[in-house]
């Protein structure tokens, strides 16, 4: 229902001005109208200039329609239960505290709001209010927790709303915060009585959050397995962690869980056989756990015969280059090209089978390497020039291959510091002094933390056994004049006993430039690590180098194309970017193009995903993709110019956003309650609630007030109408 009036605020001064103008207009416009001989036009004139007054002189009152809206229906109250997946939580007792207070058997977080959604527990309130029950069901598109939108769409559907009862644990991980729905609430006066459900604290479990198993692995090679257990539990805990392979293989591994924290550990397997093979990761349930069907993850691996393009590039043919080619020309997974520039001489000998003549003149002949081994060799006669150093650095930011930079004692690779190489360098070098340091007795290296942890110092198969053969390796007699680590470098190793204003002097660092690495050796004595045990380190070393620098890129490639993504173990709702290399027909990249990446999620949903060209001269293509289901994905690249097409596997890592255990949050549900000048209730708590409710004031008349005197719409009236009366008056003679 809706009444309208029509207010006047005037006062005495305003209302006796108000008749005098009119009055005094009239008789003004009266005297003309006479002196016109009383023609008809000036009668139409004078009329308008009158009301033209009239109008204003109102509005010197101040007018302004006042419309009151009652309602003609009963107000609403909607009582809000949640139902999404945390819910199922067993940590509520019966009357309402949390468990581990007492002996009574605890019930789910669901159970709990149970009475709450029973329409007779709102029966008294009927009578002047229209009860309505809602359930907050899991996000359809996310499987997530949205308390944002019931609320939302409460305002919108419901205008008469006058009251909402909120039970959740207030464990929201979808949607904008719900505290934007309750400011919307608050200008409408809607309070909010809420009830936060469970144990703020987290229930006693042990749960395996990841198991980050490579894409891929190669057979007759040791394949290390991280993987993440989080702890509830008040105490350090032993266990022994059970790996299950597909081909039969179990590993068991003892493992040292800290309390209530995160503990990183990794196993190793050395597959024998190629193929496509499941990897499952269990822990065993603890005595005090209250949830045990987080205690296992299981992640595919594709294990393969690998064929890896090495090539190495030196000078002279000193003692490191020497016994590395041998390391990696005698590896059965590396195929090894080697180029000597000899500068100074001018007639080099052939070689073997393994020496190419000169540097790759094509790119499609630079991107079959996987891996570059700059020596010591830098720019000038006979040896790199500075095109090819950018090819070089193309061929590691856009096709993801590695480059090992390993500086001599001829100092050559200093030149390289006015190349576009240089931004790939892992270290600052000192121009002062570019044959290095030698000395007569030997050093060593010493791992940093990064050292102790990374894949390519491991060296024995325990980080104390590690850590034992790196201090007992041969010592080195020369090292490279590096300064310090630049910006975004992982520096591996240092040296033991000289160090500088920035520290310790940095002997083995990493860094990632673009999609490939780089990683810089600053000694020429690793093939004295061969004394007394041959190539057992030696040749360990460089082959888990190649590897590891090659990885990525070989995730998934076909004869023209290359498929390849970061991170390679992505969880639910985290955005990774997929990296692509497209040849033509003839060889060479594909500058521009039509490149998508089809993804077949395991549910069967299918999403397209654009890549836009990088430019340059590699073909490179990039995209991002953000998974919203775990599991193992299909990839299918297709290039429309090319036709080609190339399928990979993506698994992706985590459940459901909705985890059973977690603690709940009773901080967001006061605050809904504060926010909207509500209440914050307790489970065993309802009859006080439908009190509150019975208590709520009628609804108040909702009051549209139109200020007429400052409307646009009667100011445009006012100025037409003078408007009207000046072209009258030219009209009738009188300007």
């Amino acid at each position: 229902m809706s009444e309208s009036t029509l207010l006047f605020q005037w006062s005495t001064w305003t209302l006796l001005l108000s008749v005098l103008a009119v009055a005094a207009t009239a008789v003004f416009s009266y005297i003309a109208y006479r002196r016109s001989g009383f023609r008809t036009s000036f009668l139409i004139l004078e009329t308008l200039r009158v009301l033209l007054v009239a109008g204003a002189v109102i509005l010197l009152n101040q007018p302004e329609w006042i419309e009151r809206f009652r309602p003609n229906s009963k107000p609403v109250v909607m009582i809000l239960g949640d139902r999404s997946g945390s819910m199922a939580t067993r940590d509520v007792l019966p009357a309402g505290n949390t468990a581990g207070n007492s002996g009574s058997s605890p019930l789910t977080r669901s159970d709990a709001v149970t009475p709450w959604l029973d329409p007779k527990a709102w029966e008294s309130l009927k009578e002047r209010f229209e009860v309505v029950l809602k359930t907050i069901d899991a996000d359809p598109a996310t499987g997530g927790s949205d308390l944002h939108a019931p609320l939302d769409k409460a305002i919108q559907d419901y205008p008469e709303l006058r009251a909402v009862v909120m039970l959740s644990d207030g464990d929201w991980n979808s949607g904008p915060p719900p505290v934007q729905a309750a400011m919307k609430m608050r200008l409408e006066q809607i309070p909010i009585l809420s009830a936060a459900v469970g144990s703020p604290t987290r229930l006693p479990d042990l749960e395996l959050l990841s198991l980050d198993v490579p894409t891929f692995g190669i057979a007759g090679k040791t394949v290390r397995i991280p993987f993440t257990v989080e702890s509830s539990l008040p105490r350090e805990q032993t266990m022994t962690a059970t790996v299950k392979i597909s081909d039969g293989t179990v590993i068991e591994q003892p493992v040292r869980i800290q309390p209530m924290g995160r503990t990183s550990d990794a196993f190793i397997w050395k597959p024998t056989s190629t193929g496509d093979f499941t990897v499952t990761l269990t822990i065993p349930k603890h005595g005090e756990e209250t949830i045990a069907d987080n205690n296992e993850l299981t992640a595919p691996i594709a294990i393969r015969e690998e064929k890896l393009k090495v090539l190495v590039v030196e000078s002279l043919p000193r003692w490191e280059y020497r016994y590395l080619r041998n390391a990696l020309s005698r590896d059965p997974g590396v195929e090894v090209d080697c180029l000597l520039f000899h500068p100074g001489l001018s007639k080099v000998g052939g070689g073997n089978k393994d020496y190419i003549k000169g540097f790759p003149e094509s790119l499609d002949q630079l991107a079959q390497y996987d891996v570059v081994f700059l020596g010591d060799v830098g720019v000038g006669d006979n040896q790199l020039t500075p095109e090819q150093c950018r090819l070089l650095k193309g061929l590691v930011e856009q096709q993801a291959s590695g480059l090992v930079f390993m500086p001599g004692m001829q100092g050559r690779q200093l030149t390289l510091a006015d190349t576009e190489l240089e931004a790939l360098y892992p270290v600052i070098m000192d121009p002062t002094q570019p044959g290095g340091w030698g000395s007569r007795t030997p050093s060593h290296f010493e791992l940093t933390e990064l050292g102790r942890r990374s894949l390519l110092t491991k060296l024995a198969d325990t980080e104390e056994d590690n850590s034992q053969v790196w201090e007992n390796l041969p010592g080195f007699q020369w090292y490279a004049p590096s300064i310090r680590a630049k910006a975004g470098s992982e520096v591996l190793a240092v040296h033991q006993d000289v160090s500088n204003q920035y520290g310790r002097v940095p002997l083995l660092a990493t860094r990632t430039f673009g999609n490939g690495k780089v990683l810089y050796m600053g000694t020429d004595g690793a093939w004295r690590w061969r004394k007394g045990v041959e190539d057992l380190y030696h040749y360990r070393f460089w082959g888990q180098v190649v590897r590891w620098m090659a990885y990525q890129r070989n995730m998934a490639k076909g004869a023209a194309m290359r498929l390849y993504y970061s991170p390679e173990q992505p969880q639910v709702n985290q955005t990774l970017t997929f990296n692509a290399n497209v040849m033509e027909s003839s060889g060479e990249p594909l500058s521009k193009g039509n490149v998508s990446v089809r993804v077949i999620s395991p549910s069967g949903k299918t999403q397209n995903v654009q890549l836009s060209a990088l430019g340059g001269d590699w073909g490179a293509f990039s995209g991002p993709f953000t998974p919203t289901e775990s599991g193992q994905h299909r990839l299918v690249l297709r290039c429309a110019e090319t036709k080609d097409s190339l399928e990979a596997t993506l698994f992706v890592q985590g459940g459901a956003l909705e985890k059973i255990g977690k603690p709940s949050r009773p901080e967001v549900m006061e605050e809904l309650a504060r926010v909207t000048s509500g209440q914050s209730l307790r489970l065993d708590q309802l009859e006080d609630a439908v009190k509150r409710l019975a208590a709520l004031p009628e609804q108040p008349e909702k009051i549209r007030r139109v200020q007429l005197w400052s409307h646009p719409a009667i100011a445009g009236t006012l100025i037409l109408g003078m408007a009207v009366f000046w072209i009258g008056r030219k009209w009738a003679g009188l300007v």
